[in-house]
């Protein structure tokens, strides 16, 4: 059975955005890119919402055709046009690049979805991150802590959740001073 991964880049004061949804102040280099590219590559497909889905539409179809582009951002171009998205949404009527619109998250919904064929499901997007953490439906996760503290914003993890044992699988330091840290269900 397919996996739901939480994968997410905060702040070392444990924020996924600021106050004002900015994330200006993650530090992709190449090499963070390229790990991103690899492990993304293996995926069977992203969950996102409106919000997240709209901000890469605005960007990654076209990425590739930048001659600045960096190889890795290219390379990410065609990985993120090809991937099967499922996007999560109550007023988008369209979503192109091999996007599929779901409307609500229906915890019996994704779990067919995780018993399909296919590579792991990526979890992605503040709000669909958070509603899909209160129906408990995330098995695995790789959070990526920035060496910033941007002192607001939106948490990774809002209060209120139940106690939830993970096995530490591993961590990775990059170069730029980011941890990956790789957490799953015991």
């Amino acid at each position: 059975m397919r996996k739901i991964i939480l994968m997410m880049s905060m702040s070392l004061d444990g924020f996924i955005e600021g106050p004002e949804r900015q994330i200006d102040w993650h530090l992709v280099d190449d090499e963070l890119h390229r790990h991103f590219n690899d492990e993304i590559r293996r995926l069977g497909g992203f969950l996102t919402g409106r919000v997240t889905y709209e901000l890469m539409a605005g960007f990654w179809p076209t990425a590739d055709a930048d001659p600045a582009a960096s190889g890795p951002v290219a390379e990410f171009a065609g990985i993120w046009r090809d991937m099967p998205k499922y996007v999560y949404s109550r007023t988008l009527h369209r979503a192109d690049w091999n996007s599929t619109i779901v409307r609500d998250v229906v915890p019996a919904e994704v779990e067919a979805l995780k018993s399909a064929p296919g590579g792991d499901l990526s979890v992605g997007g503040a709000d669909l991150a958070a509603a899909f953490l209160r129906h408990d439906l995330v098995d695995a996760y790789r959070i990526y802590v920035h060496p910033v503290r941007i002192g607001g914003g939106t948490p990774l993890f809002p209060p209120g959740y139940a106690p939830t044992p993970l096995r530490l699988e591993g961590t990775r330091t990059f170069g730029n001073g980011v941890v990956q840290l790789r957490y799953e269900r015991p």
